[in-house]
């Protein structure tokens, strides 16, 4: 694959991580954001060491839309045309039922998940060269499957799929390529923050199977990347071997 300028939101730890670290040792050029820049500056650092690849940083919160705007206005010239854009940014906070939870709780998981992805699409898609581009945008089996105390984040990533796929016909007449990843069982740090800091609990979830980890999407989404200009990977689910659906999967005892 040519060398290719790639800013991937949420790339402090977890997926946003690994898709960083897969990129980087294939030699492409990142961008970085994410809202803990002690952790960007430490992946930057090691991803240079090992790769020898270029890494600029972005740190800002991607619900500040004014702050992405000027965020990537600072960019030099040289940056500025992005190749990749991996929407990858997302949370979930708790487990309440639609009529308990907190409202102001959900305001974060939207506005992070649906509307700072519809932010950055606005952003940086204007930008990218007419000869090629791709956007990735990390979903979610929960978008496909309902379950019980998710109904704000599965609604969420529902729409991820909607605005996937329309983008994806928005921009049938041109070479911009469009992707949505969507994960089952992946054990990063996203459980520990839908209980609240709570990793006891947040580790019963991936008890008694293999979960998937953030390289494993990653692969999938260097996967996508990488095929041929002609060919778009337009949807992955992608699930540990013992999940089955959003809410099937075999633990061992």
């Amino acid at each position: 694959m040519e060398k290719k300028t790639v800013l991937i939101t949420g790339a402090s730890s977890g997926i946003g991580e690994g898709c960083a670290r897969k990129f980087a040792m294939n030699g492409h050029r990142l961008i970085l954001n994410g809202r803990n820049v002690e952790k960007l500056n430490a992946v930057k650092d090691e991803l240079e060491e090992k790769y020898g690849v270029e890494v600029w940083l972005l740190p800002f919160d991607v619900r500040d839309r004014a702050a992405a705007r000027a965020a990537l206005d600072s960019l030099p010239e040289e940056w500025k045309a992005i190749d990749v854009l991996v929407n990858n940014a997302g949370l979930v906070i708790g487990v309440d039922k639609e009529h308990e939870g907190s409202l102001d709780e959900w305001d974060v998981v939207i506005d992070t998940n649906v509307k700072a992805l519809l932010a950055m699409t606005r952003l940086v898609v204007p930008g990218m060269e007419r000869g090629r581009g791709h956007v990735i945008n990390m979903g979610s089996i929960a978008g496909d499957y309902a379950y019980p105390g998710g109904s704000v984040y599965c609604a969420c990533k529902a729409a991820v799929k909607a605005l996937s796929d329309g983008l994806r016909i928005d921009l049938v007449d041109t070479p911009i390529r469009v992707t949505n990843v969507k994960p089952g069982l992946v054990e990063t740090n996203f459980s520990v923050v839908r209980f609240r800091g709570d990793k006891a609990t947040a580790d019963n979830v991936y008890e008694g199977l293999r979960p998937l980890t953030g390289d494993d999407v990653a692969e999938v989404v260097y996967f996508a990347a990488s095929l041929p200009e002609h060919i778009q990977i337009a949807e992955v689910l992608v699930m540990p071997t013992n999940q089955a659906t959003g809410t099937i999967a075999y633990r061992k005892k």
